[in-house]
């Protein structure tokens, strides 16, 4: 407890580009007792005004990241700044200004959710007695839980309990949002809203953190990304820039499909699959494409689509780790 390193000194000066940032880590370490080393030397610089994608599979050190970053557990060293105060010393100054649903929501089970935003919003010395049921109603309803407002919480599915747990960071305007698996537990539909939500609050200027294992919410609704695995930090930054250093797939559509795959690997493609009239690969690495393509003519199939999708953030994600991920949850 209290390791001098676990904090920075307020007169130590800001590296390069830290001014902008909202979330900046260096060299942030957790070592739990036992020797379990939970995160390992993560440097991370979240931009203010993104939606800042922090993926990894569940047990990559994500949640204990985000404990470290709201002051909730302490580093064994390293430091973290956050709206540009070190935490966990400036806790008191910083967390008002930021909301957060960590390991879903706390609720008291025998309250309506009406009742426990209520006493969310009591426990908050900053929060304004007079405007309460007001900004409680207003919050309600930007998660789609006004008609449920009334029901016990104890009786409100994982997805409903997940919407609470954002309304109650909604109920003051923040600076920064910290969002651990929103969307665990919803459906499609779901999923869709809260999303929609993300991007909403980003457009009004609120820093959005999102943990998630998902993929493919990550390329959807995120600015910027940084990729964990085992506690250590793979690679940050903006979102397109992630996926464009992977090269795509490449993609023949033909009626000859058995044919199309056995002419790509003589080629030299790599994992190539077969799916109905679609064949995918690796394109070969010292072929020109067009080549490619005069192989498949001369060995008679019938070639209908020729291409090089673009490469996603799983294709990225493989390509770095060499391994794969839970893309659908």
């Amino acid at each position: 407890m209290g390791e001098p390193s676990a904090t920075e000194p307020e007169s130590e000066p800001d590296p390069q580009g830290v001014e902008d940032s909202v979330i900046h880590t260096r060299a942030l370490t957790k070592r739990y007792r036992g020797g379990q080393l939970a995160v390992d030397g993560l440097d991370l610089t979240v931009p203010a005004g993104s939606v800042f994608g922090f993926l990894g599979p569940n047990g990559s050190g994500k949640t204990t990241t985000i404990r470290m970053l709201m002051g909730l557990i302490e580093a064994t060293s390293g430091s973290a700044r956050v709206l540009g105060r070190p935490m966990p010393r400036s806790a008191r100054a910083v967390l008002p200004h930021v909301g957060a649903l960590i390991e879903g929501p706390a609720l008291y089970g025998f309250l309506s959710g009406r009742d426990n935003l209520l006493r969310y919003d009591a426990a908050d010395p900053t929060a304004d007695p007079r405007t309460r049921r007001t900004r409680v109603a207003a919050a309600l309803d930007r998660v789609g839980l006004a008609a449920a407002a009334g029901k016990k919480a104890k009786a409100y599915s994982l997805g409903m309990k997940q919407r609470l747990g954002l309304a109650a960071a909604l109920l003051q305007p923040r600076r920064l949002l910290v969002l651990d698996e929103p969307t665990n537990g919803l459906d499609p539909q779901g999923m869709r809203e809260i999303r929609s939500l993300i991007r909403e609050l980003a457009s009004d200027g609120t820093t959005v953190f999102l943990s998630s294992h998902l993929l493919d919410e990550i390329e959807q609704v995120c600015t910027h990304a940084a990729v964990m695995a085992q506690g250590r930090l793979i690679t940050q930054g903006p979102v397109a820039d992630l996926a464009a250093g992977t090269r795509g797939r490449l993609v023949v559509t033909t009626p000859d499909p058995a044919d199309a795959a056995r002419v790509l690997k003589e080629q030299g493609a790599a994992d190539v699959v077969i799916a109905d009239d679609r064949v995918s690969a690796e394109p070969p690495p010292d072929r020109d494409l067009a080549d490619v393509n005069a192989a498949l003519v001369t060995a008679g199939v019938r070639v209908r689509g020729f291409g090089v999708e673009r490469a996603s953030l799983e294709d990225a994600f493989v390509a770095l780790t060499g391994e794969g991920f839970d893309v659908a949850g």
